[in-house]
């Protein structure tokens, strides 16, 4: 199968490439910049110039695709809510030009605000968020699919740990233990994240890819529930530095802006992916990363 590929050249979207061309598919990466041309093409995958708010590049390689797996997300939490806006206007364009075709769509999204407070399954269907979490891409496939378009879900863990994670979940709490010479949790820190592996995340891609059925979500979900305050106390231990509790009140300003997703608590199951897909997670889980010190080099 060729396959295009969005966020082809990120820390998630490296490993569904490498995963794609091992079990012997084709690859057309989307990239935007010549670093990132040369980066598929040493991987041994297809280059196709554009970037998520270019459409027409976007349309041009779902067309030249047997599939299409979106990964790519415009990190950049200081335009949140626009960048969802273009997350949500990609998936429709995408969509839009397999119309018709069978072919498969697998979209990314989220375990951490499906089910807050309470175990997150495969079959909950989460509420709009609206400005509160505007990210839109679940109801975006949904809509997808009322139109007879093959589209299926990923939800990612809010930590996809692994070697080379510079900008996930993990390293923003890494970072900021060290600018404020503490690592904190908030309250007495049983809220509790739910966490995978990469490249279990990229092996469950390919998987929901080859056996895509519509309207279906999976669960790329390693750990089901591992409690803040035993990251915050890892993240302690490998920066040598303090583990103190803070108020909700003072999460604002040790935290700034993650504050949010410091405090959440998302316990998440993949029990229906592996019996549906067969997947079973078998790297290192993020209690194992943290102690291998990956992080703190």
């Amino acid at each position: 199968m060729r396959v295009f590929v969005t966020g082809a050249t990120g820390f998630i979207g490296t490993a569904i490439v490498q995963e794609l061309l091992g079990a012997g598919h084709q690859v057309l990466g989307l990239a935007r910049s010549e670093e990132s041309a040369n980066k598929l093409i040493a991987a041994g995958a297809e280059v196709h110039r554009g970037d998520l708010e270019d459409l027409d590049s976007l349309r041009s390689g779902a067309k030249e695709a047997d599939g299409v797996i979106h990964a790519g997300f415009i990190h950049d939490f200081s335009r949140f809510q626009e960048v969802c806006e273009v997350d949500r206007v990609a998936i429709e364009t995408i969509g839009e030009a397999l119309a018709g075709s069978d072919r498969p769509f697998i979209i990314t999204s989220g375990t951490a605000l499906v089910s807050p407070g309470s175990l997150a399954t495969e079959d909950i269907i989460p509420s709009s968020h609206g400005n509160r979490f505007p990210r839109m891409s679940e109801q975006a496939a949904d809509a997808l699919a009322a139109k007879g378009i093959r589209t299926s879900v990923v939800r990612l863990s809010p930590s996809v740990h692994g070697e080379e994670d510079h900008h996930g979940f993990v390293p923003i709490l890494v970072r900021t233990a060290r600018e404020k010479g503490k690592s904190a949790y908030i309250g007495e820190g049983h809220n509790r994240w739910n966490a995978v592996h990469r490249l279990d995340a990229a092996h469950l891609f390919r998987l929901a890819l080859e056996n895509a059925k519509p309207g279906a979500r999976f669960h790329a979900v390693g750990d089901e529930a591992v409690d803040f305050k035993f990251i915050a106390e890892a993240i302690g231990k490998g920066l040598n530095v303090p583990v103190v509790s803070v108020s909700q009140e003072q999460a604002a300003e040790h935290f700034g802006w993650f504050a949010g997703f410091a405090g959440i608590d998302c316990p998440a199951s993949s029990k229906i992916t592996q019996g549906q897909l067969n997947w079973k997670p078998t790297h290192p889980s993020l209690p194992a990363d943290l102690e291998k010190g990956i992080y703190f080099k």
